[in-house]
C-alpha cells in the first residue's frame, strides 16, 4: 500500500480522507481485529495519497464502544481529525458532550444488514434530534432500497445526513435507481452529503479494472451535487480480500471529477464545512 500517486494534479493542501477505520491492540474487539491498521499504519497511507486530514469511523466490530476512535483522533491531533461514533438511545448527555470534546461530529447507522446491526431504524429519528443540538450529522450506511423505503423518515430528520459509499446505488441501475433522486433532493436542499467512497462495494470488477463499472454513478454525483460531496478511502478495506492500492483510489477521484477545482472542493472545502476543520 505504499505506492505513490502518479495521476492528475498534486493533492491540495488540507485534503481530507473522510472515511477510515482504525484498529488498535490497545482496544481489541472480541473478534474481527485487523492487523496493521493502526494510526501509525494510516500515517503511511497519508504519505502515499497526499492527505492531511482524516475522519475516523468507529469499526462495526466495536459496537457502541468508541474508545478506539477517540484515541485515534487524539493521536492524529484534533486539528486534523474528526470522528463518527456509534451510539444507542441510552447514551447520556454527558457521554455525548465527552464525545464532542473528543472530536466526534456524527453518529453512524450501519443498517444495510439489519440483523447484524447494533442499532435500528427506530433509533434514527430520536438520536438525530439529540445530536442535531450538537451540530452533528447522522451517517447512514443503508442500501439504496432502504433509502427509498425510508424516504419519509429522511425528510423528517432535523440533522444533516451523510450517505455512505455513494448511497450504495446498485449496478446496473446506478443513477437511474430511485434512491438517486431521493438523495439528490436532500443534497440540493442543503440537508445531505454523499461520500465518494467504497467503489468495490457495488462493483462487479476488481481493482485491476479500477472498478470502472462504478465510474458512471460517481460521475453522476459529481455532475449533480459537487458542493455536497466528500471523498473517503474506506481504509483498511475490511470487506475486501483483494485490497486496492490507496493511491489508485485517489486517482479515481481525478477520473471522476476531471476538474482540479471540483476535486479541491471535494477534498478540502466540502470536508472542512462538513466536519468543522479550519480554513
Amino acid at each position: 500500500m505504499g505506492t505513490q500517486r502518479h495521476a492528475g494534479d498534486a493533492v491540495p493542501a488540507g485534503a481530507c480522507d473522510s472515511h477510515i477505520h482504525i484498529f488498535s491492540r490497545d482496544f481489541m474487539p472480541r473478534d474481527g481485529f485487523v492487523e496493521d491498521a493502526d494510526v501509525a499504519a494510516y500515517r503511511r497511507v497519508q504519505a502515499s495519497i497526499g492527505t492531511q486530514r482524516a475522519v475516523v469511523v468507529t469499526p462495526r466490530v466495536h459496537g457502541t464502544d468508541n474508545a478506539v476512535t477517540l484515541d485515534a483522533i487524539r493521536r492524529f491531533g484534533i486539528a486534523n481529525a474528526r470522528g463518527i461514533a456509534v451510539v444507542r438511545p441510552d447514551v447520556t448527555d454527558a457521554e455525548l458532550a465527552t464525545l464532542h470534546e473528543g472530536g466526534i461530529r456524527g453518529i453512524r447507522f450501519t443498517l444495510y444488514t439489519p440483523k447484524n446491526a447494533v442499532v435500528g431504524f427506530d433509533m434514527v429519528e430520536p438520536l438525530a434530534r439529540r445530536v442535531a443540538e450538537l451540530g452533528w450529522h447522522v451517517q447512514l450506511h443503508w442500501t439504496a432500497a432502504q433509502i427509498v423505503e425510508h424516504a419519509a423518515l429522511l425528510e423528517r430528520l432535523p440533522s444533516t445526513i451523510v450517505f455512505d459509499h455513494r448511497a450504495r446505488l446498485p449496478l446496473p441501475d446506478g443513477a437511474t435507481h430511485a434512491a438517486f433522486a431521493t438523495v439528490r433532493r436532500l443534497a440540493e436542499s442543503g440537508r445531505a452529503w454523499i461520500k465518494l467512497s467504497g467503489p468495490y462495494l457495488d462493483s462487479a470488477q476488481g481493482p485491476g479494472a479500477r472498478y470502472a463499472d462504478v465510474a458512471p454513478t460517481a460521475r453522476a454525483w459529481v455532475a449533480a451535487v459537487p458542493d455536497r460531496l466528500v471523498w473517503g478511502s474506506d481504509w483498511p478495506h475490511v470487506t475486501e480480500t483483494h485490497k486496492p492500492e490507496d493511491p489508485m483510489l485517489m486517482d479515481l477521484l481525478d477520473e471522476w471529477t476531471q476538474d482540479a477545482a471540483v476535486r479541491r472542493r471535494i477534498l478540502v472545502e466540502n470536508a472542512a464545512r462538513l466536519y468543522g476543520f479550519d480554513g
